[in-house]
Order: C-alpha cells, then sequence, then structure tokens
C-alpha cells in the first residue's frame, strides 16, 4: 500500500524550501548584511567580554568570564538579526509581494516556517564569526562534533522562533514605524532578561522568574552546554530544547493563523 498519508508533509515541506530559497536569493543582491551584522558581537566579545573578563566583576564560579559570556553574545546576535525581520514583512507588504504569496496555494504555515527558517540559516554567520572571535580570545570551545551539530541546530531554531515572533508584531501593528518601537521595547528586555552576561544566579528574585519565561534564557543554556568545553548548564540540554521546540512551533502556529491579516 502506497504511504499517500505522506504526500501531504512532502508537499508541505518542498513549498517550505521554495519561501526559503526565495528569501535566501535577496542576500545576492546585498552582502554586506552578513558584514555589518558580524561587527556587532565582535565588539561585545572583544571590549565587553574582555574588559569584564579583566575586571573580576562577574562571578561565573569555574568558568572564565569571556568562556561564560560567548554563548550568551551568540544568542544574542541571533535575537538582534531575527527580531526585526517583520520591517522585512511590512515591505512586502507594501510591495504587493504579501498578496501574491496568500493568493499562491503554499499553506500559510509553509510561508511562516520557510521565512522564518531562511533567518535561521542567515543567523549561522553570525555562529561563525563567534566562533572564530572567541577561538581567537582563548575561550576553551568544545570541538565535539555531535556539540558543534546542536549549536547549529539550537542557533537556526533561535533565529526561527524570534523572527516568527518578529513577524507575529508585524501582523499586529501593521506599519513601519510601530514595529520599529515595538522592537527597541522588547529586544533589551528579551537579554537582559536572561542569562547572557550574567548568571542567573545573582539575579533579583523577581528577575530570576522573568528568565524562566524567557525564551532567550534556554537558547544561551543550550548553546553553552553545546559550545565550551566546560558544562555550565542551569538546565540541560533535553529541558533547553523542551522549552525551545514547542514555542517555535505555538509561535509558527499563531504566526499561520495571523499572516493573511497583514494583507489588510
Amino acid at each position: 500500500m502506497p504511504l499517500t498519508f505522506l504526500y501531504p508533509l512532502i508537499g508541505f515541506i518542498k513549498k517550505t524550501f521554495v519561501i526559503t530559497e526565495f528569501e535566501l536569493r535577496k542576500l545576492r543582491h546585498d552582502y554586506t548584511e552578513l558584514i555589518t551584522r558580524a561587527l556587532q558581537p565582535a565588539l561585545w566579545l572583544v571590549i565587553f567580554g574582555k574588559v569584564f573578563s579583566n575586571s573580576g566583576v562577574m562571578h561565573t564560579g569555574n568558568t572564565p568570564y569571556l568562556d561564560f559570556i560567548a554563548p550568551g553574545i551568540l544568542a544574542q546576535s541571533v535575537l538582534f538579526v531575527a527580531i526585526f525581520y517583520g520591517i522585512n514583512v511590512i515591505w512586502e507588504r507594501d510591495l504587493g509581494i504579501v498578496q501574491k504569496f496568500l493568493v499562491s496555494p503554499t499553506p500559510r504555515a509553509a510561508l511562516v516556517l520557510g521565512k522564518g527558517f531562511s533567518t535561521g540559516i542567515r543567523t549561522l554567520s553570525q555562529a561563525a564569526v563567534v566562533y572564530s572571535v572567541s577561538l581567537l580570545l582563548g575561550v576553551q570551545l568544545n570541538w565535539n562534533p555531535f556539540a558543534l551539530i546542536n549549536a547549529l541546530t539550537i542557533v537556526v531554531l533561535a533565529g526561527i522562533l524570534f523572527s516568527t515572533f518578529s513577524l507575529i508584531i508585524a501582523c499586529i501593528v501593521k506599519t513601519r514605524e510601530r514595529f520599529m518601537g515595538i522592537g527597541q521595547v522588547l529586544t533589551m528586555p528579551l537579554f537582559f532578561a536572561s542569562n547572557a552576561i550574567y548568571p542567573t544566579a545573582i539575579m533579583p528574585d523577581w528577575l530570576k522568574i522573568i528568565s524562566h519565561f524567557n525564551p532567550l534564557t534556554y537558547v544561551v543554556d543550550a548553546l553553552r552546554i553545546t559550545m565550551l568545553a566546560n558544562n555550565t548548564s542551569t538546565f540541560g540540554l533535553s529541558i533547553d530544547y523542551a522549552v525551545i521546540f514547542p514555542t517555535t512551533i505555538i509561535l509558527i502556529f499563531i504566526g499561520a493563523r495571523l499572516y493573511p491579516r497583514l494583507a489588510f
């Protein structure tokens, strides 16, 4: 008996990759985006990381502060790239591209996932920069192939998660001006209410509670497990995946329901 029930799934995957390829083609016209976005994590590691590492202000147990902050800077870079993706969706609405997508037979979830996956792939350049700079600064990285695959998987998942969150915001506010204001408001709280640049243990109790509901906290924790030779996990990789993956799926579902609203 042919596995006909797999045909819809295969079709969904094909359409998702078509959207992903369409989005990635935009990079051919402007490679400077990858270069300019690479400067931010390099500056954070070289300046902020080195200064605080030499100051001895941060206490991170047996882990040197530069090692501790490297996964946090990678997570921050992914967040900053992905969270403003919604502005591109609003531009597409203004150019009439969204309307063309909506009249196509492509499922809404495939549209949202394809766009999110393209952002996840773009953020791999951030991973390459952070790994390279960390290596030059003497960070003790974990080069185990399984750990590297896990780290890159987490980066891509985080890119999908936060870009889909950004798309949802764009579908709600619908204008570039409102989106930029809300994006700026959300980015800093997400970053500073996580364990990216300081351990959860030194947070006040109220901030600890918030950080446990912040998906970026689990992205950082997962990257610390997979990136560093010295495992400094708070939750464990299974818990991190158990938060990141379902959150991403839920946001894709919400984005698929809201995406048609952007056209009106």
